[in-house]
């Protein structure tokens, strides 16, 4: 059965008929790979710049994207300053040591670990131990990027 619609242009005095237009189906996105060594950064790390880091900026490579996705490093005595975040955001450890702490309560992170950090916390990590801390941290955007 086809359906007919009919749409009256006052303004202009017109009526205007047709089928119904089907919505543009979703377009494709596509893939993106990203080489760490083409995001790297040396910086000190944000909120205090408390040290040096090393930032693999990977999703920024992404356009559209609605998350973040980033490897970090911190050297030797270097932390990610306490700041209270507006979404729900993951610190994974990939090598070294960390203590995190989230509305001042701490615990240490190693290799496998992961702190689930939530909206509204004051939260932070700092590198312990002799060997940098490196992590990756992850968070949805509040709004798609372009």
């Amino acid at each position: 059965m086809t359906r007919t619609i009919c749409v009256l242009l006052a303004s202009a005095g017109l009526i205007a008929c047709g089928a119904p237009t089907e919505p543009a189906p979703a377009q494709a996105r596509p893939m993106i790979v990203v080489d760490e060594n083409d995001v790297k950064v040396d910086e000190p790390p944000p909120h205090g710049r408390i040290g040096m880091s090393t930032a693999y900026r990977i999703s920024d490579a992404a356009p559209a994207r609605a998350m973040e996705f980033r490897k970090r490093v911190l050297h030797p005595g270097a932390a990610i300053g306490e700041h209270v975040i507006s979404h729900d955001e993951v610190y994974y450890v990939l090598s070294g040591s960390g203590e995190v702490v989230s509305d001042g309560e701490t615990a240490m992170l190693e290799p496998g670990m992961a702190a689930y950090l939530y909206e509204g916390a004051n939260v932070g990590i700092r590198q312990i131990g002799e060997e940098p801390l490196a992590l990756i941290i992850s968070y949805p955007l509040a709004e798609r990027t372009p």
